[in-house]
């Protein structure tokens, strides 16, 4: 049975051939094997940057009926070897995925609604920070997460107060 994955864009319009073929060139060249499930969780995290596991199950779900949230956790974990996706833990939250990978970028998040967005290096080359005493280590990247209020909840005065970060 071939199941057919409709691929449609950030506003609902769908995605052209070349769209799927160019995520289905990604996972290609992470040496992974092109499958459905993988081409849609990809898709999903393309267009939901630090998602989570379980976002991007309901995004998938309604594509493939028959797929799972532990199959979900095995295309990223596939993907996370491969390089394809980062995994980022922020204080408090579930573990989000992204597809920008190869940089050594850090997070900002909002403490009140928990949207978080990249932000480059702090400074200079990766891994931008160095410590006083690497007691030995090959320092390779440093992971920085900016808490504080994002420009909507600044304005939004009627939501609930500020939480301590996180």
């Amino acid at each position: 049975m071939t199941t057919t994955v409709a691929s449609y864009d950030a506003v609902g319009l769908r995605l052209t051939a070349a769209d799927t073929g160019s995520l289905a060139d990604s996972i290609r060249a992470a040496g992974l094997k092109v499958t459905a499930p993988r081409l849609a969780v990809l898709r999903a995290l393309t267009d939901m940057p630090h998602a989570t596991a379980d976002a991007l199950f309901g995004a998938v779900r309604s594509d493939l009926p028959g797929t799972s949230l532990q199959a979900v956790y095995g295309v990223l974990s596939s993907f996370g070897s491969a390089g394809l996706v980062r995994k980022i833990e922020p204080a408090g939250s579930s573990a989000l995925f992204e597809r920008r990978v190869g940089d050594n970028h850090h997070h900002i998040v909002c403490t009140r609604c928990s949207v978080v967005h990249d932000v480059d290096c702090a400074v200079g080359h990766a891994p931008c920070l160095v410590p006083v005493d690497a007691l030995g280590f090959d320092v390779r990247a440093a992971e920085v997460i900016y808490w504080g209020l994002c420009a909507s909840c600044q304005v939004d005065t009627s939501s609930q107060p500020e939480s301590a970060h996180p």
